[in-house]
């Protein structure tokens, strides 16, 4: 069997391409976390971004999301070039981030959270059964407030405030921080349905890499701020030699 690219070329042309990533050398006060990173997510597709603690994938997230500017390289999202652009032109772009830790306010509720999230003409009515036909344990929160929420319904609350707002590219930063194998089996496959029933593209980090493979249609591995290893998820769960020496940054 033929393995997957090791030595990934930049991406395709960006048509048609829910989000393409070029060149990309992003960091921290110009000193550069990853290098030369080329990705892409197509439309309805979803893409795991793997790799060992401190591999760079939350600072490659972040960079496509606006947190971060890049320090050489393209980022693309439906064909436009939004590398730079700031968080909040890039939401009214139809991108949405769910971060790691959740970033939810305490004091808030579930049902405020929706609202403050979606804004006007968004969190309510048909939009709002939707979501929590997708996520119906939070229907049973909408009056509690996410401090006392547990870690799983904190964690359905930050992707449903993502989901509210109807988004065309999904980022999501370690959806399982924190929780139980149990649910994480529960919650990850939402991402599938998120591609397959609201139409979103959705691209997200994830440390069990078992799991995310079986939910992904692609995979890019990040070792030492380079994607080290592509492919189709079905191929990659085939190669576990070629997946361990990356996590481990063996040469492979």
């Amino acid at each position: 069997m033929r393995a997957p690219a090791t030595s990934p070329s930049p991406p395709t042309a960006p048509g048609g391409h829910a989000l393409v990533v070029s060149g990309l050398s992003a960091g921290y006060r110009g000193v550069p976390v990853v290098r030369e990173v080329n990705l892409e997510v197509r439309p309805g597709e979803v893409v795991a971004l793997l790799g060992p603690n401190g591999a760079g994938k939350t600072t490659t997230l972040e960079t496509i999301a606006g947190l971060n500017r890049p320090i050489r390289g393209t980022v693309e999202v439906a064909g436009r070039s939004v590398g730079g652009m700031p968080a909040h032109a890039l939401a009214r772009k139809g991108l949405a981030l769910v971060p790691e830790g959740r970033a939810l306010f305490p004091g808030l509720t579930v049902r405020e959270h929706l609202r403050l999230a979606g804004g006007r003409g968004h969190g309510g009515g048909s939009q709002l059964e939707e979501l929590l036909g997708m996520l119906p344990e939070l229907r049973k929160c909408l009056g509690r407030k996410a401090g006392l929420l547990s870690g799983g319904e904190q964690q359905m609350l930050a992707v449903g405030r993502a989901l509210v707002t109807r988004p065309r590219l999904l980022l999501v930063d370690e959806m399982s921080l924190g929780l139980a194998p149990v649910i994480v089996e529960r919650l990850l496959p939402i991402l599938r349905r998120v591609a397959s029933e609201l139409g979103a593209s959705v691209l997200f980090v994830e440390q069990h890499v078992a799991l995310a493979l079986e939910i992904s249609d692609r995979a890019y591995i990040l070792t030492h701020g380079r994607i080290s290893l592509q492919g189709p998820a079905s191929q990659l769960r085939e190669r576990q030699e070629l997946l361990a020496a990356s996590y481990l940054g063996d040469s492979i």
